[in-house]
């Protein structure tokens, strides 16, 4: 009897093997190849590099039935157009920030960056385990875009600015013109700035010509990169406007529903992969950028003062009350990010050390 039970037990796991087999034999043969446009140069740190490392992770843990091929900003498209050109299915991926398309979808703001929100974990936890995460989703499904959206690319706080003058009370933003991104730009424009957008490489000329007073781009590494040091000596922080910039992982539906589950599983684990990686290396990148700009380019780093940081923070609460009595999903995302905010405060509220000299 038990040589009998033994030779059963043998065939099972024979059976299951050779299942095991098929089965990834048969993943293998599900080949995905992702078309990738980016909206920011591979060249650029961590903000750009980010899908060079994705193809890497993405290749290798897919044992080569998902491949990468990256198109550089411009290549195939407008980088303002990869949205569409993902859900159309012109290409059936895209990586991109969600803020460039809030002409079209007002709530797409909250998901690049919240002025004078949580830090970088508690933005990354309202999104994997609060509503923000199923409301990202449901945002793009309800304004009719065949695409499956995945945060993707997570960076330290950006400068708040670079300016040609100082700025020390509110009189001095008045008229001021100035490139400044997404709902902190708003808060501005209702400071009395003239706030204007455009893209990173247009920043510089348009600064050198006197096209604008100042910029914010991104972090003190890629900003440095532009050269924005040589023209706008003031760089001001803190980061009232982007204390978490996020980004996104665009996937047309149809080649999404196409992939095998371990082909899914694997894009799920390997942008959970990419988002602790960009975190880190943003990071990393800062405090010598920093430094350098201090030391060598003559950069003037200046603090906000608590005056003005109460100013902004103020008139934030206003400007984002206004947006969402304009649109009831806005209101939606806004009053479930508060919640969760409210949630974390208890333990935030004690858990961290004061600022560190």
């Amino acid at each position: 009897m038990r040589s009998k039970q033994k030779f059963i037990l043998a065939l099972l796991a024979i059976t299951l093997v050779a299942l095991n087999t098929t089965a990834w034999a048969a993943e293998k043969e599900n080949k995905i190849l992702l078309k990738l446009p980016v909206a920011f140069s591979t060249n650029m740190p961590t903000v750009g590099e980010v899908t060079l490392t994705f193809k890497e992770y993405l290749e290798s843990a897919s044992d080569g039935s998902m491949k990468v091929k990256i198109y550089e900003p411009g290549k195939l498209m407008p980088v303002y157009e990869i949205l569409d050109a993902v859900s159309t299915g012109k290409v059936n991926a895209g990586y991109t920030a969600s803020g460039y398309t809030a002409g079209k979808i007002k709530t797409a703001e909250f998901y690049t960056a919240i002025p004078f929100s949580q830090s970088t974990p508690y933005y990354i936890s309202w999104l994997y385990f609060g509503n923000g995460g199923k409301l990202y989703q449901e945002m793009y499904d309800n304004a009719g875009y065949n695409v499956k959206v995945f945060p993707f690319c997570f960076l330290a706080p950006e400068t708040a600015g670079w300016f040609r003058k100082e700025i020390n009370t509110p009189e001095d933003l008045k008229g001021i013109k100035i490139r400044f991104f997404g709902l902190g730009g708003k808060v501005l424009s209702k400071l009395g700035a003239s706030v204007t957008s455009m893209p990173g490489g247009e920043c510089f000329p348009a600064l050198e010509k006197g096209a604008i007073d100042a910029t914010e781009f991104a972090t003190p590494s890629v900003d440095t990169g532009y050269g924005f040091y040589k023209v706008a000596k003031y760089n001001y922080f803190p980061s009232w406007h982007q204390p978490v910039t996020h980004l996104e992982l665009l996937i047309n539906k149809d080649t999404w529903n196409s992939m095998s589950p371990q082909q899914q599983a694997i894009i799920e684990v390997t942008t959970r992969a990419i988002n602790t990686w960009s975190m880190a290396k943003s990071y990393s990148e800062q405090g010598p950028v920093v430094a350098e700009n201090l030391e060598k380019h003559g950069t003037q780093n200046r603090e906000w003062s608590p005056e003005m940081l109460k100013l902004y923070k103020e008139t934030w609460l206003e400007v984002v009350e206004e947006e969402a009595a304009k649109d009831a999903f806005f209101k939606k995302v806004w009053e479930d990010y508060k919640a969760w905010s409210n949630q974390c405060k208890p333990y935030e509220s004690v858990a961290h050390l004061p600022k560190q000299e």
